[in-house]
């Protein structure tokens, strides 16, 4: 957890409503965190290595991404975080409509720690994203950025 004692969530998702839901699970949630959202997959590495415009940006301690991205989708947006020595070990939860056997294999061979499909009913939505807080930010141990 960061120094402020919060959670830093960066979300990589282009689409404005699941943007809300997303932002809507997360504050009717239980813990301290801060989500920022870029919009594609170049914002986010900026975001990633401080870059212009986000040289103010706070190390995520969880990056949420959607597959489907404009600049650079989301499979490549992870291939270059995982490569990357600085940046690999932040846990990313893949969050997508594909429920395609290929991108959940392909997701996890580049080192995805986890995959999810967005459900439809926008309960079942919140439901999921309150389920990632849940696990990964109340139950699970995260690396110290």
């Amino acid at each position: 957890m960061s120094p402020v004692n919060r959670f830093e969530v960066l979300l990589v998702e282009d689409n404005p409503g699941d943007v809300y839901l997303t932002q809507e699970a997360f504050r009717e949630g239980h813990l301290p965190l801060r989500l920022s959202v870029v919009g594609d997959g170049e914002q986010a590495m900026q975001y990633l290595r401080r870059q212009i415009p986000f040289e103010d940006a706070t190390r995520p301690d969880l990056v949420l991404m959607d597959l489907n991205l404009p600049k650079k989708d989301g499979r490549e947006l992870l291939a270059e975080l995982k490569q990357d020595p600085d940046l690999r070990h932040i846990p990313v939860i893949i969050l997508t409509t594909s429920q395609s056997h290929q991108d959940i294999w392909r997701a996890y061979k580049l080192h995805a720690n986890c995959y999810l499909t967005k459900p439809i009913e926008v309960d079942d939505f919140l439901r999921k994203i309150r389920s990632v807080e849940d696990f990964w930010l109340n139950i699970a141990r995260l690396p110290s950025n």
